[in-house]
């Protein structure tokens, strides 16, 4: 079997556990992480394998995936698409996909390359039930209930926010596809907490919804990486009413995020070149093994 070729870029709570995965992929070889400080001090579990500051000191690598703040995320897809790599990622501002998705897609295209985004689960895996409970049941409404539990692209907005020495942002489902943030934040000496709190509240994650930020001395004896969705639809299938489809998880958050990469690293390679969300990758291009004994086994 020939493995796919894929880097890790950025090792925060997402590539810890993008290592893991891939390291439990027979069908993956490592080539290596990128890092801001390659020379520093490094965790125990990478001493096996090459961190560096650029994708370019790697070996050749065929895929990679971005473990990066979304915010960054297409600064680093675009550069590694010139590169002639396929890029992943899991880009979460819902809002600005299409935008992003246009212009990765025309770089992509120009260096034929792939380029997946928003590769986690919401968005993600969670589109791709949502677009699977629409075909089902065409008229009705879709809930989408997050939580309780850490989200880690509004922890990471926070931290970005001056003042804020440390971070975690919870998500509470009210019903109906309405939610509560909930904001715990150490403040850095010097700093004003309303003042703080009223930037953190004005950020796009979070000035849609209800958002109370709260401080605390020590953020790490709250941190739990928890989390879970519950997609509820209700509507009409033809001309019969009262449909109800019901999906529900409880996930480690990174954990998940970090196996849903990998099943779209390893579809990048099958596509065309060009931009993708998860809704139009076939789903067998997501798995390993061969494709006759994947329908025999789950057709």
């Amino acid at each position: 079997m020939q493995k796919i070729k894929a880097a890790i870029v950025g090792y925060g709570n997402i590539g810890k556990y993008l290592l893991e995965a891939l390291q439990s992929s027979p069908d993956f070889e490592l080539t290596g992480i990128v890092r801001r400080d390659p020379q520093g001090v490094q965790p125990v579990e990478l001493r096996p394998y090459r961190v560096v500051a650029s994708v370019k000191e790697l070996p050749q690598t065929e895929v990679a995936i971005l473990c990066t703040p979304s915010r960054s995320t297409q600064k680093y897809a675009a550069e590694m698409l010139s590169l002639g790599i396929h890029t992943v990622d899991s880009f979460d501002v819902h809002s600005d996909i299409w935008d992003v998705k246009q212009k990765l897609d025309k770089i992509a295209k120009e260096n034929k390359r792939v380029s997946v985004i928003s590769a986690g689960w919401d968005p993600g895996s969670d589109s791709v039930v949502r677009a699977l409970m629409e075909a089902s049941v065409p008229k009705g409404i879709t809930y989408t209930n997050f939580g309780p539990g850490m989200s880690m692209g509004h922890t990471v907005a926070v931290k970005a926010v001056p003042g804020v020495k440390a971070a975690l942002s919870m998500t509470i489902p009210l019903g109906s596809g309405v939610h509560r943030r909930m904001v715990y934040i150490e403040l850095e000496k010097g700093y004003d907490f309303n003042k703080v709190a009223s930037a953190i509240k004005a950020d796009a994650y979070f000035v849609h919804d209800e958002t109370h930020v709260v401080q605390v001395e020590d953020v790490n004896a709250l941190l739990d990486m928890g989390h879970g969705v519950h997609l509820v639809r209700k509507g009409v299938s033809g001309k019969t009413q009262n449909q109800q489809l019901e999906f529900s998880m409880r996930i480690n958050n990174p954990a998940f995020t970090a196996q849903l990469l990998v099943a779209a690293a390893r579809a990048s390679i099958k596509q065309a070149p060009g931009c993708y969300t998860m809704i139009e990758l076939p789903m067998i291009d997501l798995l390993p093994g061969n494709r006759e004994d994947l329908i025999r086994r789950l057709v």
